[in-house]
């Protein structure tokens, strides 16, 4: 068995483990195609290679990490994303998320606020031929009205609440999907679907444990309530 297969095994592991959270037994086939063909271990250091299709996060420099391969895969899954999309992500980092995303809809903008991180991750996705993602380096938190609305929006860093801003750029029928809770603490993965009627509903899935996401927009105390 090679690395990637041993991955994408850790990957369905972790689901049958999870499968009374996540509401599932398996992942879209889409999804673990994807995961098949993004080569993790170019969006690490390369003195971590040997780490890069472990079942766990990877730190990548300047305080963040790439994610759990099974978060990864979980949280592509849960956008319920269609090739024809339109697809917002918050927070770059390695690319890595970005680069799966990439693989399953028609264009993907990503936001990162450390100009370095998106540096790195253009250079990522020139060297591996992947034309369909758009960069830009600010404050994902107000997202990018300027290309709103979206078919899914998804963040890679916890909120202690849920940014409005986001919630209005996404379009009718799509989802959000992000960590939320106080740095360093308990997180949850939360689902906001912005039905077709105009409701907004949000729910919980499983906990997990992010990098903060950081920026102007920062607040003290609770996270704000679910919507």
């Amino acid at each position: 068995m090679n690395d990637v297969q041993r991955m994408l095994k850790d990957i369905e592991r972790e689901v049958r483990l999870t499968r009374t959270e996540i509401g599932k037994d398996a992942l879209d086939a889409r999804v673990m195609a994807a995961m098949r063909e993004v080569p993790r271990h170019e969006f690490i250091p390369q003195e971590l290679h040997e780490h890069a299709y472990d079942d766990g996060p990877v730190p990548i420099g300047m305080g963040q990490t790439i994610s759990q391969p099974y978060i990864v895969a979980l949280m592509s899954d849960l956008l319920n994303s269609k090739a024809s999309d339109r697809i917002l992500e918050i927070g770059t980092g390695s690319g890595y998320q970005a680069a799966v995303l990439s693989r399953l809809v028609r264009k993907v903008y990503s936001i990162e606020i450390i100009e370095r991180l998106s540096q790195q991750a253009q250079a990522c996705f020139d060297k591996l031929g992947y034309d369909n993602i758009e960069l830009k380096t600010d404050d994902g938190y107000y997202g990018w009205p300027e290309q709103a609305p979206y078919d899914g929006i998804i963040v890679t860093a916890a909120a202690s609440e849920i940014p409005q801003p986001l919630i209005e750029q996404l379009k009718p029928g799509a989802r959000l999907v992000i960590p939320v809770g106080l740095p360093y603490s308990y997180q949850e993965l939360i689902v906001v679907e912005h039905k077709l009627s105009g409701e907004i509903a949000a729910q919980a899935i499983l906990g997990v444990s992010f990098v903060p996401l950081t920026g102007r927009h920062q607040t003290d105390g609770a996270a704000k309530p679910l919507p």
